[in-house]
């Protein structure tokens, strides 16, 4: 990189005269936009366009001599490549959670000077950490105005495709009852007002979906609930007529989208508003001018908790995905060796069979395929630019999914092509114990998520081997494949992190050796009611039912680490993915569904 005339070097050169003329000494660029979202429309990837990294995750700062990129070692290598020459520092964190650049920012700021950060975009529980680091070393923080606003000259606008509504039978409750369902939280926390800024939440509270995000179908919104009304803030144009009037039919008023901090500044004195503080920004915590209760937005737990009905629908639609994915690899394997076949190929042809499938609406995620050295990025993402071609010898992962109507699926398989050494095998079997060792964990109702998280390390551990990212993710009905409150993995939990009957989480360990190849083999799972012989005596029991369907490749296990119950688990879970899959598929498909489930 030229750092002379290449963009990000001219985007920090603006940035920096954008500080001193505001009399700045640092400023804060967080992944995020004013839902908090994890994925972002391009309007707030600034810190996308302001680095050059493409990771979702990770913070950048830049002062005015100085600008470091603080990411988790799911990024550690992508980041490593992507910022060479740019001038920008790789920070290093363990997590994505971790909060190293306020600790950062305290520590190389001088007392007096000003940190720089839009308000509109910043979590109020992040807001309120970075004022008490600050304030302790007489550093100012500046939050009312968007810095990047000065200097971003193209920055993109709104969203502007259209909402559409989430039917029956795929929608099994209607908006009338979510709302009732919501209120009646409401109601027992003794608030009079709730402000939704989450779109996913969002979209499940009025049954609506969009696409204004890649890959997941949520649309720009804030909701304001109050006893009567409800009231949608929204971009104009982006309702439908017909849809406007079903709305309005539920109590459900349009407003514009940029009239959401003045309907918080307008509540009665005597209001009391409810706002999840890891759900809303500090700019519109700051607008309401009456009494604030900060508690989880009630709609995160209920969408958390798929009913029965909701559970059928995602069993035909991992049905659709499984047999879309014996249709891919059968013509993988066929042509493996006799067609050139690069990473994006495995992308474009894995899209294409899952589009053919019944309910499909699109990907869930842009699809990771890694052959060997680029499976040890866990979020790598081959481009024309750079990917590999899948030849020789070694081991490929695939991380993909699909949303449809009825479900969004998310599934990692890694496959052998050509030979695999004893210590790919190794790497592989351990991965593959973790994972069945959490999916046969029986387990009490209300057990936090992040307490199971050892069940799935623990077969590495015992060999000296781990992973930096989270064992496990809640997962969305034909919504966001991540949602909480659930997760299983190495955070500090909290109470709303409790395991509940009809919630869907992803069990996906693995190992990556920077430079050689990744391991990662992953399915989602569903909380169900699990029978023990105490008959419920020491209280109500869980286990996982599993959802996800595609056979695990047998090829690459080395059979003297797999014990007798790993093995039994692994033969009945191919049983099932082959009595499930073999009426949908035929051919080609059907026999290398055969072939890749025969029993050990």
């Amino acid at each position: 990189m030229d750092t002379r005339t290449s963009p990000i070097a001219l985007r920090l050169a603006r940035a920096r005269e954008a500080l001193v003329a505001a009399g700045a000494h640092a400023l804060l660029v967080p992944s995020a936009d004013p839902h908090l979202s994890e994925y972002l429309p391009q309007r707030w990837a600034a810190r996308e366009w302001l680095s050059g990294f493409t990771g979702s995750v990770g913070t950048l700062v830049v002062t005015r001599t100085d600008a470091q990129l603080f990411a988790d070692s799911r990024y550690w290598t992508q980041a490593e490549a992507e910022l060479q020459g740019s001038g920008i520092a790789l920070f290093k964190i363990p997590t994505g959670a971790a909060l190293h650049h306020i600790d950062w920012l305290a520590q190389n700021l001088q007392a007096g000077q000003t940190v720089m950060v839009d308000g509109q975009v910043l979590g109020l529980g992040l807001a309120q950490m970075l004022r008490q680091a600050l304030s302790a070393k007489n550093i100012r923080l500046r939050t009312d105005a968007d810095l990047l606003e000065s200097f971003w000259s193209d920055r993109p606008g709104l969203p502007a495709d259209a909402v559409y509504e989430h039917l029956a039978p795929h929608a099994t409750s209607t908006r009338a009852d979510k709302l009732a369902q919501v209120r009646a939280a409401l109601q027992a926390k003794g608030v009079s007002h709730h402000l939704i800024s989450s779109v996913d939440d969002v979209a499940w509270v009025l049954n609506l979906r969009g696409s204004d995000v890649p890959c997941n179908p949520v649309f720009i919104a804030h909701l304001l609930l109050d006893a009567q009304q409800a009231q949608l803030f929204v971009a104009e144009g982006k309702i439908p007529a017909a849809l406007a009037q079903k709305l309005a039919a539920d109590g459900v008023q349009l407003r514009p989208y940029e009239a959401a901090r003045a309907a918080l500044g307008a509540l009665d004195a005597g209001a009391t508003l409810l706002v999840d503080p890891r759900r809303v920004t500090l700019g519109l915590r700051e607008a309401a001018a009456c009494k604030v209760v900060e508690a989880i937005n009630p709609s995160t737990l209920l969408k958390s908790r798929k009913s029965d009905a909701e559970a059928a629908h995602i069993r035909r639609a991992m049905e659709e995905d499984g047999a879309a994915m014996c249709h891919f690899y059968a013509w993988f394997e066929a042509a493996l060796g006799q067609e050139r076949i690069t990473e994006l190929t495995v992308d474009e042809r894995l899209s294409a069979e899952r589009a053919r499938r019944a309910g499909f609406v699109g990907l869930s995620f842009p699809t990771i395929a890694g052959f060997n050295a680029n499976g040890a990025m866990p979020h790598y993402r081959a481009t024309e630019a750079s990917h590999a071609v899948i030849e020789g010898d070694g081991l490929l992962l695939i991380d993909s999914g699909g949303q449809y109507l009825g479900g969004t699926t998310d599934i990692t398989r890694v496959w052998a092509i050509g030979a695999v050494t004893p210590a790919q095998k190794r790497d592989y079997t351990l991965v593959l114990k973790g994972t069945i060792a959490l999916s046969r964990a029986v387990f009490p109702r209300g057990t936090l998520g992040p307490m199971l998280d050892a069940l799935a390390r623990a077969p590495m551990w015992a060999h000296g081997l781990d992973f930096g990212h989270g064992t496990g993710h809640g997962v969305g009905y034909f919504m966001n494949v991540h949602e909480g409150p659930q997760n299983i993995s190495k955070a500090i939990p909290d109470a709303n992190m409790a395991m509940e009957v009809g919630m869907i989480t992803s069990i996906e360990p693995g190992v990556y050796r920077p430079g050689q190849w990744g391991v990662r083999i992953e399915n989602l799972v569903l909380n169900t009611p699990q029978a023990t012989p105490e008959g419920g005596a020491f209280g109500e029991m869980l286990a996982f039912e599993t959802l996800t369907l595609c056979p695990i490749d047998t090829r690459c296990i080395d059979l003297a680490l797999l014990g007798e119950d790993d093995r039994a688990w692994l033969n009945h879970y191919h049983a099932e993915v082959r009595r499930r899959l073999a009426p949908l598929v035929d051919g080609a498909a059907l026999a290398w569904l055969e072939l890749r489930t025969q029993p050990l």
